[in-house]
This record gives C-alpha cells, sequence and structure tokens, in this order.
C-alpha cells in the first residue's frame, strides 16, 4: 500500500504512533519517527528491521523548530525525501472543565498540538513538492465532535488542526499535496487502559464492566484497537485516497455518525 513512499510519523509513543510506524513500514513505507522519548522508537526499529523494514527514530519535541529542522535532514538525508507525514503528537492538560484547566497546560497542549504539527508540516512540505506529491494526516479526536466533559482544553487544540487541516488541503492540493485528518474515539491501548484501571477503582467496578459501559456504546459492541484504528490513517497516506483531501475520516466503531 506504501510501496516507494517516506513517512514521517511524529508521537510515537507506545499507543497509536508505534502502530502507526510498524503497519507503515510493513505496508512497504521507509518510516521516519519523532518523538521526545527514544525508548519506544528503538523497539520499533528492531521490530522492523526483523520483519525486513527500514524505519529510524529521531528524538524531536515538535515545539522546538532546530529539533523539527533535524528531523526533516535526518529523513532526506537516509531516504532521499519525504511524501507522507502524520501528525500525531500529542499534549493532554489534564481532565478538568474548561474553565479549570490552567491556561499553562493549555498552551501546551496548543503548542504541540497545532504549533507543533505547523512546524512539521512547514519542514517536509518542500520535499512533498519536489517529489510532487504528498499525504499529511491529522490526527483528531472525536471529543471535538461529541464533548466529554473533562477533554475540553485537549479538544480545544484538536480543533484547531482540525481547521488547519483543511486549510493545508486547499492551500497544497496545487502541488499534488493532500490533507486528511482521522478522528479517533476511544483506543484500547496504554492510555485507555490507565483510564478503566483508575474509573474502576473510583467507581468500585471491575474493569472489565468499566470496558463494557464503553463498549456498548458503539454498534461494532468494542474499544478499537490501536492497531486496528492505524489502517485508517494508512488508508488516507496511501495512493488509494489519491483523490481525498481535506476530509474527515471517522474512526470510532460507529458511536459517532456524521449526518
Amino acid at each position: 500500500m506504501l510501496q516507494d513512499e517516506v513517512v514521517v510519523i511524529t508521537g510515537v509513543g507506545p499507543g497509536l504512533g508505534s502502530k502507526l510506524a510498524v503497519r507503515a513500514a510493513a505496508e512497504g513505507a521507509k518510516v521516519v519517527m519523532a518523538a521526545r522519548s527514544a525508548d519506544v522508537m528503538k523497539q520499533v526499529e528492531k521490530d522492523v528491521a526483523a520483519a525486513g523494514g527500514e524505519a529510524v527514530g529521531v528524538r524531536c519535541d515538535v515545539r522546538r523548530p532546530e529539533e523539527v529542522a533535524v528531523l526533516a535532514e535526518t529523513a532526506v538525508e537516509r531516504f532521499g525525501t519525504i511524501t507522507g507525514l502524520v501528525n500525531s503528537a500529542f499534549g493532554h492538560p489534564g481532565w478538568f472543565d474548561l474553565l479549570d484547566t490552567p491556561e499553562k497546560a493549555v498552551r501546551r497542549s496548543m503548542d504541540i498540538i497545532l504549533f507543533g504539527a505547523l512546524d512539521v508540516t512547514r519542514a517536509v512540505v518542500p520535499h512533498m513538492k519536489a517529489a510532487g506529491r504528498g499525504s499529511i494526516v491529522n490526527v483528531g479526536t472525536m471529543t471535538t465532535r461529541k464533548p466529554l466533559r473533562g477533554e475540553g482544553g485537549y479538544a480545544v487544540a484538536k480543533a484547531a488542526m482540525a481547521t488547519a487541516t483543511q486549510f493545508l488541503a486547499l492551500e497544497l492540493g496545487e502541488h499534488g499535496i493532500r490533507a486528511n485528518q482521522a478522528v479517533m474515539g476511544w483506543l484500547d491501548g496504554p492510555g485507555v487502559r490507565f483510564y478503566l484501571k483508575f474509573t474502576a477503582e473510583a467507581r468500585g467496578m471491575s474493569e472489565q464492566d468499566v470496558y463494557d459501559e464503553i463498549a456498548a456504546r458503539n454498534p461494532l459492541g468494542r474499544i478499537p484497537t490501536d492497531d486496528a484504528c492505524a489502517g485508517a490513517v494508512l488508508f488516507l497516506l496511501s495512493r488509494h485516497a489519491s483523490e481525498v483531501t481535506g476530509a474527515v475520516l471517522d474512526v470510532n466503531g460507529g458511536e459517532y455518525m456524521p449526518a
């Protein structure tokens, strides 16, 4: 699906980011990973190499332009070009009502989710233009469409990214570059597993009961896994989605169905 593509993925941690990197490599892409910590990326490098693929990790805080520049330079030096980008780096300001969320925490989320994504996009777009094609996928959240109390500070940053995605699609289309958004709902990975644990303890019930309560909200009757949801992002990156730009793909097991 991604043969001959060079894909940069930000926010490669133990959840969705690492699954995206492994699966993109399995689909034939050369993968360049970015994260503030190298631990997960080192393991992904080993897993990808063992499967016969190529991936390299770069320590990068997307809030630091000098580190973003090194990320793009490393991709081009190693693989010759950049044709794909997944902006999945995020920072969560904590579970508070919006007006109770510390302003510093909201600004940090904006710096990572919006401004960080824009900086990485600025760094890779010249290489996409030179290649004559490119695909940008921004990872969104269902809480921008179906508000969940306590997610306000996180959701406003993701909503800003959603609007940015539309403008990127409008402005970059003439260069053969597409921009789309994959909006994730509940993702059964490390973050949700932590949520199940502390919610179960707080409510005096089992983790399975909490899981079942969440899973019952969607027609598929389960919380989609990180790995399963990665496929939607890979589709948007691929040439199978060559005519798709400025779009929003909901990936939530049917919990939210737009009109």
